[in-house]
């Protein structure tokens, strides 16, 4: 349960916030309902609170101040501001306490109820980012980790080979042996346009699951690579291992796993030639299936030719829905099944078809677009592949799916409202180091902050400001895997002016800090 702390000086608001709002369906209970700041000051002496709701305007102490105090008695607590003032400086001040939301009265219950569920989620993941960090911490240092890392990238300088064979007992132990990496399927894609951004818990908990389970069979070295994908140094007897460990996690988690096995290395240095293995096998879950161990052994050479043809038909694929051309779209389907002809099992024609439409996906992204959204799909209902019986019948079942998103995505171009979108979208893309506002960009188009504000959404899926943030977050992306620029010059061309907010705001989207990010690009 979480707990929440009420402040309005107007009695009927305050009466009504805890009468209709479903505190016990929320997972949330009111710890106390106060009508002035000094009072709400006093509760926060005593209890430890989660989330403040409180009315901007109060009598002796305004709810900004009383934000202000809060958060220095309780830095992890969240802000929900309640006003009828809807004047913009109020919104600013507010922002810059790190509101989560800002609801104006007259009140609608929903809306609030929609900005408590919001902070909720937030919650959850920062419990479930504490307890994963806390279980890795505890699993393996993090130095181990830095250095595990730097050997599987390639690097077997003599500070590295020392620190882990020496200091961390990896030469003492029983080689040869293999890595095994295991990866959550398809994480992004099944997370969903905004939650796949973000560090959720769910890849957190997957590390550490991996990690207790490491502990509990005597996996001594493993290595965090990413949020979703992390190594285990196994005997080089060890596939039978590999299996238990996959079982376990397929059976425990609302994610498949799949991983990959490398072949034998005869002692640390050799190490990274068998991560390499091991991830590459990975690549190939369109053929062999997903939720299982994939040998590097197995892969043949006819297997690799086809994953790098198809890459590039992919991207002749998009060129062509992009260009609204449905002749040539026709043209490389037929062409990408003729790979699948090849692929002989039921099974794994079924997986060469989700990951066509999981990279389709990825592209849209790109875009700013989303297949489900163009398609008004859920990710459930392509169970209906699993209902074909031929290649020809899967084959026509994509075909009238890509020409559809071709269409639609056609359709919007010609949209007058997407136009405008669209140079909102240029707009901020060629001014992403300035301070940009909702109210600046509709001043500059002579529209409304509101109006504006609410076509971007309606035309995207997306407020304004969570888009800002993906194009800074991929902006800041790109100048580290491209650029030898310092960290902070990286920030503030991309519009952050206080590093250390940048830095948090880019570990909550990817789940690694900018350093890590570059150091794995």
């Amino acid at each position: 349960m979480y707990k929440v702390l009420l402040a309005d000086d107007e009695n009927l608001d305050l009466e009504g916030m805890k009468t209709f709002i479903p505190w016990q369906e929320l997972g949330m209970e009111v710890v106390d309902a106060v009508t002035n700041g000094f009072a709400a000051c006093k509760v926060l002496e005593t209890e430890t609170v989660d989330i403040l709701v409180t009315d901007v305007r109060m009598p002796n102490m305004s709810g900004l101040e009383l934000a202000k105090r809060a958060i220095e008695k309780q830095g992890a607590l969240r802000v929900i501001f309640v006003s009828g003032y809807q004047d913009f400086h109020y919104v600013k001040q507010a922002l810059a306490l790190n509101a989560c939301s800002y609801v104006l009265k007259p009140m609608d219950d929903q809306e609030l109820i929609d900005s408590l569920v919001k902070v909720r989620g937030q919650l959850d993941q920062e419990r479930a980012r504490q307890e994963a960090d806390l279980a890795y911490k505890q699993m393996i240092p993090i130095a181990k980790n830095e250095y595990l890392l730097r050997l599987l990238e390639g690097s077997t300088g003599a500070d590295v080979l020392q620190a882990l064979g020496t200091g961390y007992g990896m030469n003492g132990w029983s080689w040869p042996g293999r890595a095994a990496v295991l990866e959550i399927d398809d994480l992004a894609w099944k997370l969903g346009p905004q939650e796949g951004r973000e560090a959720g818990g769910e890849p957190q908990a997957f590390i550490s699951e991996v990690m207790e389970l490491s502990r509990r069979l005597g996996i001594e070295h493993v290595c965090k690579v990413s949020r979703q994908r992390i190594m285990l140094l196994l005997p080089a007897d060890g596939a039978e291992l590999a299996e238990e460990v996959l079982r376990h996690l397929n059976e425990r988690s609302a994610f498949t796993v799949t991983a990959g096995l490398g072949g034998e290395a005869g002692g640390l240095a050799a190490l990274a030639d068998s991560y390499r293995e091991a991830a590459e096998a990975l690549e190939y879950k369109m053929f062999y299936g997903k939720g299982r161990v994939i040998f590097s052994g197995q892969l043949r050479t006819a297997q690799r030719e086809d994953s790098r043809k198809l890459d590039l038909q992919l991207d002749a694929l998009f060129e062509a829905m992009a260009n609204y051309d449905l002749v040539r779209i026709h043209d490389e389907l037929q062409r990408l099944f003729q790979v699948a002809m090849s692929l002989k099992s039921r099974f794994t024609i079924h997986n060469f078809a989700l990951a066509l439409l999981m990279k389709l996906d990825e592209r849209l992204r790109t875009m700013n677009e989303d297949l489900f959204s163009l398609l008004g799909m859920e990710l459930q209902d392509l169970d209906i592949l699993h209902r074909f019986e031929t290649i020809s019948d899967i084959h026509s079942w994509l075909r009238r799916r890509v020409f559809e998103v071709s269409e639609r995505l056609h359709t919007r171009r010609r949209n007058k409202n997407w136009k405008l979108v669209s140079e909102v979208q240029a707009y901020l893309q060629t001014h992403l180091a300035e301070n940009i506002t909702l109210k600046d960009v509709a001043e500059r188009f002579s529209f409304s902050p509101n109006y504006l504000g609410s076509l971007f959404k309606e035309e995207t899926g997306r407020g304004f400001s969570e888009y800002l943030i993906t194009l800074r977050m991929e902006k800041a992306c790109e100048l580290l895997r491209q650029s030898k620029l310092k960290i902070y010059e990286i920030a503030e061309g991309v519009g952050y002016r206080y590093l250390p907010y940048f830095s948090r705001q880019f570990k909550e989207t990817y789940g690694m800090t900018p350093l890590e990010y570059r150091r794995k690009h």
